[in-house]
C-alpha cells in the first residue's frame, strides 16, 4: 500500500480592508515632507503673533475703558497738541521751501536756513544756549521725597505738552539724560541734584503749565509726598546749561 501525495492547501487570503483601516492606513504614521511642515511652522507662528496682536489691542482698550474722565481728557488733549504742533512744523517746512523757490539769491536763502537749522539742532542737543517764552517749576522737599522717577514724569510731561528746552538746576536735560536716585538725591547725569529742583522749560506757557497742573498729574503727584511746587510763568525763561558736544570715532566731513 502505497502513500499517496496530499493535496495542497488552498493559500488564505487577506480580508479586505475596512474603509476606517484604509483611512487609518493613509494618515499614520505621517508621511508629511519638509515642505510640508515648513508650511505648517509659518501658519503656526502666524497664528500665534496675531493672537498677541489682538490681546495687546484687548488690553489697550480695556485700559481706556477703565480710565478716568480726566485722564481721557488729558490723552486727547496731548494727541491733539501733538496734531498741532506737527501741522506747524509742516507748514514751516512748506514756507521754507516757498522761500528757496522764489528767492532771487537762492544760494543766500540756503545758507541762511541751514544756519537757523543748525542752531535749532544746538538747542535740541544742549550745545547753545536758550530763552524764550515758558514757564518754571520750582520744587522744596523737605521730607527728601522726590525721586528720581517723579522728576522724570515731570520731564516726559513738559516733553509731550510741547517743550523745545528743560534745564534741571544746572543740568541740561536732553534726550540721552538719565535721571537716578543717588543716596537720598537724585543724579543727573553725572552731577548730582537736590532740593529745591528749579526745573525751567521753554515752550508755549499755555501748554505747558496746564499740563502740569491736570487732575492727578505730576504736580499733586509731588504734593502728595508733602513737597511744595511753584509754578510760574516769567516773560523769558533763560536756559543756560550746556553740554559739550561729543565728537565722533569714526565720521568725518565729506567737504
Amino acid at each position: 500500500m502505497t502513500d499517496e501525495p496530499m493535496a495542497d492547501e488552498p493559500e488564505s487570503t487577506p480580508a479586505p480592508a475596512t474603509g476606517r483601516a484604509a483611512l487609518r492606513a493613509a494618515l499614520w504614521p505621517p508621511r508629511a515632507g519638509r515642505g510640508q511642515l515648513l508650511v505648517a511652522l509659518l501658519l503656526f507662528v502666524l497664528g500665534l503673533g496675531l493672537a498677541i496682536q489682538v490681546r495687546a489691542a484687548g488690553s489697550d482698550d480695556t485700559a481706556l475703558r477703565g480710565a478716568r474722565r480726566e485722564d481721557l481728557v488729558r490723552i486727547l488733549s496731548d494727541l491733539e497738541d501733538r496734531t498741532d504742533r506737527l501741522e506747524d512744523e509742516k507748514a514751516g517746512l512748506e514756507d521754507q521751501r516757498t522761500e528757496l523757490e522764489t528767492s532771487s539769491d537762492q544760494a543766500e536763502e540756503a545758507r541762511r536756513q541751514t544756519e537757523e537749522r543748525e542752531r535749532q539742532l544746538g538747542i535740541l542737543a544742549g550745545t547753545v544756549a536758550a530763552q524764550g517764552p515758558g514757564i518754571t517749576l520750582r520744587i522744596d522737599d523737605p521730607r527728601s521725597a522726590v525721586e528720581a522717577d517723579m522728576l522724570l514724569d515731570v520731564v516726559q510731561e513738559l516733553r509731550a505738552a510741547g517743550a523745545e528746552a528743560i534745564q534741571i538746576n544746572d543740568v541740561r536735560v536732553v534726550a540721552a539724560t538719565a535721571l537716578v536716585d543717588d543716596n537720598g538725591g537724585v543724579r543727573v547725569d553725572d552731577l548730582r541734584v537736590g532740593a529745591p529742583f528749579e526745573i525751567r522749560a521753554i515752550g508755549r506757557p499755555q501748554d505747558l503749565e496746564p499740563a502740569l497742573n491736570i487732575p492727578g498729574g505730576v504736580v499733586q503727584a509731588l504734593e502728595s509726598e508733602r513737597a511744595e511746587v511753584v509754578v510760574e510763568r516769567p516773560e523769558t525763561v533763560t536756559i543756560d546749561a550746556l553740554r559739550s558736544a561729543e565728537q565722533p570715532d569714526y565720521a568725518q566731513s565729506s567737504s
